[in-house]
This record gives structure tokens, C-alpha cells and sequence, in this order.
């Protein structure tokens, strides 16, 4: 039981420190590159998958602890962070948080207005939304639109 416990914790600790590299690549190349307003942590806090985070848990817990082979071990998460590394590079990490949070061709109404766009980002209370009629970005308060 402890073995399990200890490969879960391992898992866990790993998959958070990529799951912060990822964030942050995206953070700096996307969100910043746009100018959003949206803090880091609320980033990291809204945009998790836990189901991909709990699979990344499991499966580097698993390599750690119980894999014996050192090298492959090793040369598996040493190339996954590479791998997640690169969001830090600008072009990739733009193209990764295009990826995960822009929707392009989407219609929101409000009482007055229909937009047409894209979204940028999806936040807690605004959407920021790149509308095609207006050639601009805007922020579209949540409240205001209609279902």
C-alpha cells in the first residue's frame, strides 16, 4: 500500500511541475502575446483537465516507482518535459493556446448585438472576443448575453 501511496505522490509531483510548465508557455506567448486580462492562477485554476492530469499521475507515478529499468525511466521523463518545455518557446506556445482555448466562428447575443468572431479566451466573467465586423478585440461580460 505504501509503494502505491508513494507512486501516486511521485506521479502527482511530477505532473504538476509540467502541467506549470505548459501554463506558463501558454501564459507567456498566448495570453500575454494578446494582451488578456487574466492572472496566471486563475489560468492554471480554470483551464485544468483532470482527467488528462490524473492519467499523467498514474502513468509517471507507475515509471518512477515501479519501472526498474533507470535509463528508460529516465529518458521518458526527461523527454516529456522537453516536450512540455517547448510551449516556453513563443511560436509553440502561441500555437498551444490557440489550441486549448481559442473558438473560432463563434456567435454570442446580447439585448442589442449579435457578435461574430473569434474567441480568444473564456474567462470567469468576460469573454475576449475578436469581433470580424468591428476588426477589433472586445470584452463581452458574461452577464449580458444571451443563452
Amino acid at each position: 500500500m505504501s509503494k502505491l501511496f508513494q507512486a501516486l505522490l511521485t506521479g502527482l509531483f511530477f505532473t504538476f511541475l509540467l502541467d506549470f510548465l505548459l501554463f506558463l508557455g501558454i501564459f507567456l506567448n498566448y495570453i500575454r502575446f494578446l494582451e488578456i486580462d487574466v492572472y496566471y492562477n486563475i489560468l492554471f485554476a480554470d483551464n485544468q483537465n483532470i482527467i488528462v492530469f490524473l492519467f499523467f499521475t498514474i502513468v509517471i507515478g507507475y515509471l518512477i516507482t515501479y519501472v526498474k529499468n533507470v535509463y528508460i525511466t529516465f529518458i521518458t521523463i526527461v523527454s516529456v518535459f522537453i516536450i512540455i518545455g517547448l510551449t516556453l518557446i513563443p511560436t509553440i506556445g502561441y500555437e498551444v493556446g490557440k489550441t486549448l482555448l481559442m473558438k473560432k466562428n463563434v456567435i454570442y447575443k446580447d439585448k442589442k448585438y449579435t457578435f461574430i468572431g473569434d474567441s480568444y479566451y473564456n474567462g470567469r466573467k468576460n469573454i475576449t472576443f475578436y469581433d470580424y465586423e468591428l476588426k477589433k478585440v472586445i470584452i463581452l461580460n458574461k452577464k449580458d448575453l444571451i443563452k
